[in-house]
């Protein structure tokens, strides 16, 4: 792992690998989207109103699995002290709140037809908003602390904090009393069709990969930033 700390290597394999990705995950997002919207039939319950979770589903493992990635690369740089962790995990922020955001769009939407209501006040619901709310707060803190000295280890720890907020997402249907249906996907099976389930495999591998290549594409254009800052810096000071 501690080869791939190196900023040029990793820039290498950062620009080869982006558009493998990117165009990957495009591939596969338009034919999740295509066989979620004309291939696959409604539900017996919810309608049409289903499909909405080929979105939905994939924008919540994404807005989950992001904070993952913020607390592991922070854990990381706190123990390591790997520059590229920290840039990990500010790259990350922002298209993790943009798919926690979408979440929550997607789930008040598909709650009011199903529920009855754009908004309930249950565990999983409000732990996902806690969830945008840290990454608004992580956002807002990189950008006060961008011109201090230690900004980087001060937001590690932020990020390490937020992780606490990630097993009571995962659990909260099952502690509480929840409008939200329990797990349908785990170890012991699916409990969506077969015919509805697998447009949503497509769309969870194609949205990953393109959160994939963002990050990437993100974290090389934080590193540009920091050599193009750290140039001029060089020549103010001859």
């Amino acid at each position: 792992m501690h080869r791939f700390a190196n900023p040029a290597r990793f820039l290498k394999i950062a620009t080869a690998l982006t558009p493998w990705l990117m165009w990957t995950g495009i591939a596969l997002l338009v034919g999740g989207c295509y066989g979620g919207l004309f291939l696959s039939p409604p539900d017996y319950l919810q309608g049409e109103t289903v499909r909405i979770l080929y979105i939905h589903v994939p924008a919540a493992w994404l807005g989950m699995a992001g904070w993952g990635g913020i607390g592991s690369a922070s854990l990381m740089y706190l123990i390591w002290r790997h520059p590229l962790a920290a840039v990990a995990a500010k790259a990350i922020a922002a298209p993790g709140a943009i798919f926690t955001a979408i979440c929550l769009v997607t789930g008040s939407i598909w709650g009011r037809p199903t529920w009855g209501t754009w908004w309930e006040w249950d565990g999983r619901m409000t732990s996902m908003l806690v969830m945008l709310l840290l990454y608004m707060g992580y956002l807002a803190f990189a950008g006060a602390l961008r011109e201090k000295s230690d900004n980087d280890r001060a937001l590690a720890i932020f990020g390490v904090i937020g992780i606490v907020n990630l097993p009571i997402i995962h659990g909260s249907v099952t502690w509480w009393k929840s409008l939200h249906q329990p797990p349908s996907l785990g170890m012991k099976g699916s409990a969506i069709a077969s015919e509805i389930l697998w447009p949503l495999g497509l769309t969870m591998s194609g949205f990953t990969l393109l959160f994939a290549a963002i990050i990437l594409i993100r974290m090389r254009t934080i590193l540009a930033m920091t050599r193009t800052e750290a140039r001029l810096l060089r020549m103010a000071l001859d």
